[in-house]
Order: C-alpha cells, then sequence, then structure tokens
C-alpha cells in the first residue's frame, strides 16, 4: 500500500482541546488528496435503571447519546471542512476500542488509521493489553500513532528495515515501509531516511572462543553483507547516503539512535503479531519502541496479516441496576 486515499482518525476524548491526531490526519489528507472519517467508539457501558429502560427503552437511550458524540465530530469536522477537507463522521456503540477502530476501518476501506497515543509510559505493555498495543498488534491496516503534538513541516521521515530478515519480518514487508515512507516524505514535502540493524556476529558464532583476528574478520563480513543489503534493498528509493543508517545492534536501540540523529517526525515499521508465551515473554519490536522515542510511529502489517478481530460489532454493553428499596440490595448486570 503507498496511495493514501482514506483516513480513519480514532477520537477518544470528544471533549479535548488539543487533538493533534485530527491535526496531523488534516495535514495528511490535503497532502495525499484524502478523505477523512472522524469516528468515535461508544464502548463505556451504558448504565440505566429498569424503570428508565422501560420508560424509554435501549434503542432510545443508545440513539441519543451516539447523536451527542455524532454533534461533537461535527463541531470538529467543520473546522476540517473550512480548509477544503472531505470529512465525515462516525460514532458507533462497540467494544472493546481496538476492535471498534479496527472494525471500522475495515468496513470503510481506510487505507491509515490515525490515533493518539495515550499519555505517558506504559510498563508492561504486552501484559496490559492497553488500546494502543492492541490496535498496534491486531489492526492489518497501518496505524499511525501520534506522540508528538507539533504539526509536521518538512518532516524527516525514517524507514525502519530488515533486509537480512534477522527478525521474522516477510520478504515484501520492507518494500512496503520503503513506499509509504517514501509516499509520506514527498506528499510532506520532507525527506527520506532509512535505518537497518544488523547482527556483528551470526546466531551460533563462538566470538569469544576465536582469535582476535578472526573475530574482527567475521565483524567485517557481516558489516559488508549488511550494506550490500541495505543498499540493494534503498536502490529503487534514491535515498541519499547521508540519510542511510547503518548500524550494528539491536533494532530498538538502532531505530532511536537514527531517529535522534535524523531528527525524525514519523518512524515508519513493520510489525508482526506474536502470541503465547512468546508473545508474554518478549513482546514485539514495534511495541516495545512506543516508549521510546519521542516521535509519531506509523505501523505497517505485512499484506496477508489478518487479525483475528471478529467482523461482527459487539454493539452497547448495558448495566442495569435496581433500586435498593425494591429488593432489599442494589445489582447490576451485563
Amino acid at each position: 500500500m503507498s496511495a493514501i486515499r482514506r483516513i480513519l482518525v480514532a477520537i477518544k476524548d470528544l471533549d479535548g482541546k488539543h487533538l493533534p491526531a485530527v491535526l496531523k490526519a488534516a495535514q495528511l489528507a490535503r497532502a495525499c488528496g484524502a478523505q477523512v472519517e472522524l469516528f468515535h467508539g461508544l464502548t463505556a457501558p451504558l448504565y440505566t435503571d429498569g424503570i428508565v429502560l422501560r420508560e424509554r427503552g435501549l434503542g432510545s437511550l443508545e440513539q441519543d447519546l451516539r447523536q451527542t458524540a455524532l454533534r461533537r465530530l461535527e463541531g470538529i469536522a467543520e473546522r476540517l471542512r473550512m480548509h477544503s477537507i472531505k470529512v465525515t463522521v462516525c460514532a458507533e456503540w462497540d467494544y472493546p476500542s481496538h476492535e471498534a477502530i479496527i472494525r471500522r476501518a475495515r468496513s470503510m476501506k481506510a487505507d491509515l488509521i490515525v490515533a493518539s497515543l495515550h499519555p505517558g509510559r506504559h510498563r508492561m505493555p504486552w501484559l496490559l493489553r492497553l488500546t494502543d498495543w492492541e490496535l498496534v498488534r491486531l489492526s492489518p491496516v497501518p496505524v499511525l500513532l501520534v506522540k508528538n503534538p507539533h504539526p509536521y513541516r518538512h518532516p524527516a521521515v525514517l524507514a525502519a528495515i530488515d533486509p537480512g530478515h534477522m527478525h521474522a519480518k516477510p520478504l515484501k514487508l520492507d518494500k512496503t515501509i520503503l513506499n509509504l515512507s517514501k509516499t509520506l516524505s514527498k506528499a510532506l514535502r520532507g525527506t527520506l531516511h532509512a535505518v537497518h540493524a544488523y547482527a556483528r556476529f551470526p546466531m551460533g558464532s563462538y566470538a569469544e572462543e576465536m582469535s582476535g583476528q578472526a573475530v574482527q574478520e567475521l565483524a567485517e563480513e557481516a558489516e559488508h553483507l549488511a550494506t550490500l543489503r541495505f543498499q540493494r534493498a534503498l536502490r529503487p528509493m534514491r535515498v541519499a547516503r547521508a540519510r542511510q543508517f547503518l548500524i550494528a545492534g539491536q533494532p530498538i536501540g538502532a531505530i532511536e539512535e537514527a531517529a535522534r540523529k535524523s531528527r525524525s517526525a514519523i518512524v515508519v515499521m513493520g510489525a508482526i503479531s506474536r502470541s503465547g508465551y512468546k508473545r508474554l515473554l518478549i513482546g514485539n519490536t514495534a511495541e516495545r519502541i512506543l516508549d521510546q522515542l519521542t516521535c509519531d510511529i506509523l505501523v505497517v502489517k505485512p499484506a496477508d496479516f489478518a487479525g483475528n478481530v471478529p467482523l461482527s460489532s459487539r454493539g452497547a454493553r448495558l448495566r442495569i441496576s435496581i433500586p435498593t428499596g425494591a429488593l432489599g440490595y442494589a445489582f447490576g448486570r451485563y
């Protein structure tokens, strides 16, 4: 995917005064000639009591709250339309939040999801399963997580690729990352940069048992091979040598270093979903690096990625309370 025609903006807080995700989605829409949809998932349980439910009905309660959300979204949309951006709005009862966003993105055939990252650092994200992490993990649609509130001004876009495929990334994913990075840098009148982290010593080598000369030769061979692969991958993109970062080390540290040196506004990287004990123990590079970078992060998946998010909306969650005087106690249920 390289062309961006439909952008879904996930708005978490309808009362927020500063909406950097909306601002940056608008910039992208104008630059790419794309249309925008502002989406808010009504995910909170619907609290009511038996009397109100009997008098008004569940459908009426849901509709009233949905209309309130739509009016607030329209207020935001009108500001964007003043800049000749085509904007629609949508509010739906669905949960959890990340599934609601993914389902709507599929429904409207979005090319890009834009969302603001939750503030603050997250501890053990692969255990907490916060919306941001789950959205990155499960969305087949590229996700731009906005961390920096400042608008784009000729941004540096850093493509993080793995031409050696040392970290189990599918072969075609690098091409997708580079094409999307080029699209963004060109549309936003920025600059394209690239980074590749490689292992100084091949897996299975025993450097500590080798002579100094042998270790040096092994490191030089690894660097030479990584250079050839990196340059071969970048040849169609015509990335200037000064904007190429070939770094020996782990991906997280290499990407962070390259982003700092290039003063990147956006880092584009790939991710594959892991599950079970492997995910529990080591997490995922894309997820772990979300806390490390201060710039925006665009995460893309392989073309055949599924995500396993159910197609059908879950609708509203209803919690009914019965007055204490009715049965001597109160209780609720979903």
